[in-house]
């Protein structure tokens, strides 16, 4: 799933010509472009999708939307370690080969 999550600008900066920001999104940081709304300003909360804020939001309506993405599990689905995705291990430390298909006997 890909969401388009709230966060909280922390500080903006140019880089080759580009408005971009780090963001806070209840914890986890990240760098954001500005381009679509280059009037936000640090302290101010957008809704940010595939790395691009997207619309200007107020504060309450940002934390009430981070509080409940955390209580579904939806941040760490999210942001979470994308190696564990990938591994289907879901954060945890490893495999030990229990789920792993059985050879195929010829």
């Amino acid at each position: 799933m890909c969401l388009a999550v709230p966060g909280r600008v922390m500080d903006i900066e140019e880089r080759d010509g580009t408005r971009m920001a780090t963001v806070d999104f209840g914890g986890v940081v990240k760098e954001v472009c500005l381009e679509y709304l280059p009037d936000l300003q640090v302290g101010e909360y957008a809704i940010v999708h595939v790395g691009f804020a997207l619309q200007r939001l107020d504060e309450e309506s940002a934390r009430k939307t981070l509080e409940l993405f955390a209580e579904l599990g939806l941040l760490q689905e999210e942001f979470g370690d994308p190696w564990d995705r990938a591994e289907g291990t879901g954060g945890s430390s490893g495999s030990d080969g229990a789920d792993a298909p059985e050879e195929v006997q010829k």
